[in-house]
């Protein structure tokens, strides 16, 4: 029985069955790919991301959950995979294999599979997915290459809208050419093979879908879709004040050179329920490769700051502009190295808001620790003789907000519900021991609301290996707080050698590290929201109590005075407000 709806006239209830089935899709190819995956980094981390698009590169939906800053960077490659092979280039059984930096400036580890869908033999949509490879040859493994890498080259390999599968048929010579030049070939090849995997069940998907109700029922009911997504945004933008809102903040040091600081400058115009981001006052490129190509940070800006729960589609972004030009830190210009391409868009994204904070200062909070948090050690196991690398990614503060306090130990606003590895799976696959994770006292800026805690990583490695010392130090330029509150600290990595008595602050990329030394990586603290002296005395006391306010700071910033038995004396308390806020 042919069950199609045979108009495009759409009637409620199949709009909201196609509304929902959309996104259901990529959510589907989500879980497939992280259950069938090799890679803690998919697996574990969930740093991927799957979707479905137009043949002219519109987002149709995007998964729920994985990182957030990948929801910039898709249709351009489907828009230049149509140029490179036009629409009749592509078949049945295609699949495109591309990371290539010129279009989508990222480290070369985030690794694109794209299979096209056909209906009745057109070409109607394609389903992708983007997700982190262990290893891409070069100086990539881990979590890339690092700010010193000098271009694309040295960093790994690139794959520029390369058919791995044609019409079905795997292409043995790229197959065997891929494999060869990576260390972790049964992890990368296998991830890739998942890749494939979930994008062929977004395809079957969306031929049921299409199957029951028709190309033009479904096309027509996604034109709804985005004009309802778009509406939906502007009438949010359109509460703030019209007006032109400006903020500016920097990251100290491009990863090589301390003192050459990263200007991140935000101009904001809001106009009758349209946002334009405009970011030209930011800095140009460097040749060192915290450079990226992308549109992430306005974009993750918007989204959290009009539909936030909502599913993710172009018709979300309609209302929105954003202007960074060629040339640009984040609109670099290919080959520039591009390996530490995320470094600064959750620093944009902090700065957007920071710049609205007078339009709606009843919602915006404090800075974040804007860290990716990503520790990377890896080496050959001596008495196994196979490779290893340990990958997870580790939370820092919260800013604080207008009605509570920053999270704690949570991931930047760029990764959306990664994960960090869990201890027991790390030290399963590692030669390592995680002798603690934990909240750093007074790492949150002290206010009204208190900022979230950064924290402290502990490892001890058994063997000879490399680390990757990358942290987002945030020293010159911490999480700011708003409206008094004060700034949360920043962080790094504290390294410590077997018969050594302290540690030593250390930076730096492949940087090897004896057996028997013990790292402590920080993640920095969130920014306060308000007057700490505002703060409600018996909320300054529990902090104390759970260890993660000192009696020192309670008393020196939030003017709360503790007994040696931790209840608070009033009195002394009101005498010290006083004078601080004197």
């Amino acid at each position: 029985m042919d069950t199609r709806v045979k108009s495009a006239r759409l009637d409620p209830v199949t709009l909201e069955v196609i509304r929902n089935a959309l996104p259901a899709i990529s959510t589907e190819m989500a879980a497939d790919l992280q259950r069938t995956s090799y890679n803690m980094m998919i697996y574990e981390v969930r740093d991927f991301c799957t979707a479905v698009l137009t043949t002219e590169g519109d987002l149709v939906s995007q998964n729920v959950g994985g990182v957030s800053h990948f929801v910039a960077d898709l249709g351009v490659l489907i828009v230049e995979g149509m140029k490179r092979y036009g629409k009749e280039g592509f078949k049945p059984g295609d699949v495109i294999l591309t990371n290539h930096q010129a279009v989508a400036g990222q480290h070369l580890n985030n690794v694109v599979i794209y299979v096209p869908f056909f209906f009745e033999g057109e070409l109607i949509m394609f389903t992708m997915v983007r997700a982190h490879w262990i290893d891409v040859g070069g100086a990539s493994t881990g979590f890339g290459a690092g700010p010193s890498v000098p271009d694309p080259w040295m960093e790994g390999l690139q794959f520029d809208q390369l058919k791995i599968y044609e019409g079905g048929r795997v292409n043995e010579m790229l197959y065997r050419m891929v494999s060869d030049n990576i260390r972790f070939p049964e992890a990368s090849m296998g991830d890739m093979k998942s890749q494939i995997a979930a994008c062929k069940l977004g395809v079957r998907r969306l031929e049921e879908i299409f199957k029951r109700y028709g190309k033009q029922t479904v096309l027509a009911a996604l034109e709804q879709i985005y004009d309802e997504a778009e509406q939906k945004c502007r009438n949010v933008v359109s509460k703030f004040t019209d007006g032109v809102y400006e903020a500016e903040s920097f990251l100290d040091g491009d990863g090589i050179n301390p003192k050459d600081k990263i200007n991140i400058k935000v101009k904001v115009t809001i106009d009758r329920g349209h946002m334009t981001v405009d970011m030209s006052g930011s800095s140009p490129e460097r040749p060192v490769s915290v450079n990226a190509r992308t549109y992430a940070g306005p974009r993750i800006a918007y989204k959290a700051l009009t539909a936030p729960l909502e599913p993710v589609n172009e018709g979300g972004f309609r209302a929105l502009t954003c202007i960074i030009p060629e040339g640009s830190i984040m609109m670099a210009r290919y080959p520039i190295p591009m390996a530490q391409w995320s470094t600064t868009i959750n620093l944009t994204v902090d700065t957007i808001l920071k710049a609205l904070a007078p339009a709606m200062k009843d919602s915006t909070p404090a800075a974040h620790h804007a860290n990716m948090g990503g520790h990377t050690f890896f080496g050959n196991h001596p008495k196994t003789g196979r490779r290893f690398v340990l990958q997870t990614i580790d939370g820092g503060g919260w800013g604080g907000r207008p009605f509570e306090d920053g999270e704690s130990g949570a991931v930047s606003s760029c990764q959306g519900d990664v994960r960090n590895g869990s201890i027991e799976g790390i030290e399963l696959k590692c030669p390592i021991m995680i002798e603690a994770r934990r909240l750093r006292p007074d790492s949150g800026g002290a206010g009204r609301w208190r900022g979230g805690l950064g924290i402290d990583l502990h490892v001890k490695n058994f063997v000879d290996g490399r680390w990757n010392f990358t942290a987002t130090h945030r020293e010159g330029c911490p999480p700011w707080g708003l409206w008094g509150g004060d700034s949360g600290t920043g962080g790094g990595y504290l390294l410590k050698k077997k018969g050594e008595t302290g540690y030593q602050h250390v930076m730096g990329m492949r940087q090897p590290v004896p057996a028997d030394a013990q790292v402590i990586g920080q993640s920095p603290g969130g920014g306060g929201w308000g007057n700490p002296l505002e703060r409600e005395p018996e909320r300054v006391q529990w902090d104390v109590i759970e260890g993660l306010v000192s009696a020192e700071t309670a008393r020196e910033r939030y003017g709360v005075v503790l007994r040696a038995d931790q209840s608070i004396d009033v009195e002394a308390t009101a005498d010290r407000r006083r004078q601080l806020s004197g």
